[in-house]
């Protein structure tokens, strides 16, 4: 059974992301805060349950939370910023845009969430103001490693950033459907790395990643 709070702040939120691994398409986050008397008894970490139940969930997070946020940070930002700084801005963005500020926070992984909190340029994507920055700063938070499978607000959030990440890869397969993005959702398969070779990379392909396992590299 999934933990209700780590803090004993009331408005404590959780945030995750999804797609840090793949080959195409962005990198989602969310951020959500629930109340007390929360409870859904199918919710976990979303690579611990199907995509029908995770598509059932949904909504019923969405009804019955206080307040979420999701954020897509798209390829041409993951390949000017990394991914890893990508990762943690969506979820930044997605703290941002809650209706509700939260005064705690818990995030899956073992990365400070605001480590590099306002400090890249860039030309792509949101671009923090000062405000938004010093906001952020003065909220305490707490990275839990596999927090998504012990905490119901990470729970929450890595099915949102799961469900409309797989959404929006499921709308862009329609433009190029020869690589199946409504299946591997851009994750780095046999099936996706074989089209990648026969039709070459389009728009929404991360350029700064390793598009093919034989990909040379060259040691300068």
């Amino acid at each position: 059974m999934l933990n209700q709070r780590f803090s004993d702040f009331n408005l404590e939120c959780g945030t995750d992301e999804a797609g840090r691994g793949c080959l195409a398409g962005p990198v989602t986050a969310s951020a959500i805060i629930l109340p007390e008397s929360f409870h859904l008894e199918a919710l976990n970490d979303s690579k611990q349950v199907s995509e029908n139940v995770r598509k059932k969930l949904k909504p019923l997070i969405e009804n019955t939370c206080m307040t979420f946020a999701v954020t897509h940070i798209y390829n041409q930002e993951i390949d000017e910023i990394n991914i890893l700084n990508a990762s943690m801005k969506a979820m930044q963005e997605s703290i941002l845009k809650l209706e509700t500020t939260p005064n705690y926070i818990i995030v899956d992984g073992n990365r400070p969430i605001f480590s590099k909190l306002g400090l890249l340029k860039h030309k792509n994507g949101k671009v923090f103001t000062t405000e938004e920055i010093d906001l952020l700063k003065n909220i305490p938070n707490k990275s839990i490693i596999k927090g998504d499978s012990k905490y119901l607000s990470i729970a929450a959030a890595s099915i949102l950033a799961k469900t409309y990440r797989d959404e929006y890869m499921d709308k862009i397969h329609e433009e190029f459907p020869m690589y199946n993005w409504k299946k591997n959702k851009g994750y780095p398969t046999v099936e996706h790395r074989e089209a990648i070779k026969k039709y070459g990379v389009t728009k929404y392909h991360r350029m700064s990643f390793r598009l093919f396992p034989e990909q040379l590299q060259l040691d300068l």
